[in-house]
């Protein structure tokens, strides 16, 4: 059955994830799915400010569907705005949302919106209304690098909720090429903001050189910093400082994967070149 790799797990606070057999690790660990999902992007990302000053439709993409945590918590912080999003969720796999589903009661955050998920496993999309919100929920099964390569007629983000498993376990979603295609997804008229759970320096200066500016996010569970990236220095609030250079210049993991290898390494004289010319430091 679908989801055999995957286990329910409690944590010390008392509510439920999901743990990956197969990578060994566990989907939003210590605070657990809601309260991460609602520090690390609704609140990072401002969301309810930007959905409701949006005119328009509201472009999210999901980028690590896993068991939706993050797409259903973003629904739910903006249910009661009069608002239309339209998000797409990126995965290779729907196995563990297959998983979630078959475990609502004790995960939670799926209640009101199984029919929806539901609908979205069975046929790819689910239109549906939530109080004062219109969702239009796409659903792109494959692999989200090779997609980049032909992003197609997929709307330009307005948010990006980016949740891959960690560089060691799943480096092909943290190489520079691909941070860099997803620069050039974005529209230069559309502010886009993109919140992650990592604060390394590698990512940072991968980020830096794809094109972002990249900020320092809020803490969440055991992390005290996060990493906020967007393609303008207004959606950040505390944008990296042009003294955490010399703390990239200095690092021994530094240096972005530019194959999906997961290795570590101190900048080169070329990347460092075309780190401290960021327009961010000058």
């Amino acid at each position: 059955m679908p989801g055999d790799d995957y286990q329910l797990v409690q944590l010390a606070n008392g509510t439920f994830s999901i743990h990956s057999l197969a990578e060994g690790e566990t989907f939003h660990p210590v605070v657990g799915p809601v309260a991460e999902a609602q520090a690390l992007y609704v609140n990072q990302l401002k969301l309810r400010e930007r959905v409701q000053s949006q005119a328009g439709e509201f472009v999210i993409w999901d980028v690590g569907l896993g068991a939706a945590a993050n797409v259903l918590t973003a629904l739910r912080a903006t249910r009661d705005l009069s608002c239309s999003l339209h998000v797409i969720s990126f995965d290779h796999t729907i196995a563990p949302l297959q998983f979630a589903l078959r475990h609502s009661a004790k995960l939670g955050y799926l209640a009101q919106y199984e029919n929806a998920v539901q609908e979205l496993l069975q046929t790819g999309r689910a239109d549906f209304k939530q109080d004062q919100q219109s969702v239009r929920w796409r659903l792109h099964l494959g692999d989200f690098p090779q997609f980049l390569h032909q992003p197609g007629p997929t709307p330009a983000p307005h948010a990006i909720l980016f949740d891959a498993f960690s560089p060691a376990k799943n480096p092909a979603m943290w190489t520079a090429p691909l941070f860099a295609n997803l620069f050039q997804a974005l529209d230069p008229n559309r502010p886009c903001a993109m919140p992650t759970y990592s604060r390394s320096t590698m990512l940072r200066v991968t980020l830096l050189l794809a094109g972002f500016y990249v900020g320092i996010g809020h803490a969440t569970g055991e992390k005290d910093e996060t990493t906020l990236a967007a393609n303008t220095l207004e959606l950040l609030d505390e944008p990296l400082p042009a003294a955490w250079l010399k703390r990239a210049r200095l690092s021994k993991s530094a240096e972005p994967l530019w194959e999906p290898v997961y290795r570590q390494a101190h900048l080169t004289p070329e990347t460092w070149e075309k780190l401290r010319r960021h327009p961010q430091f000058v």
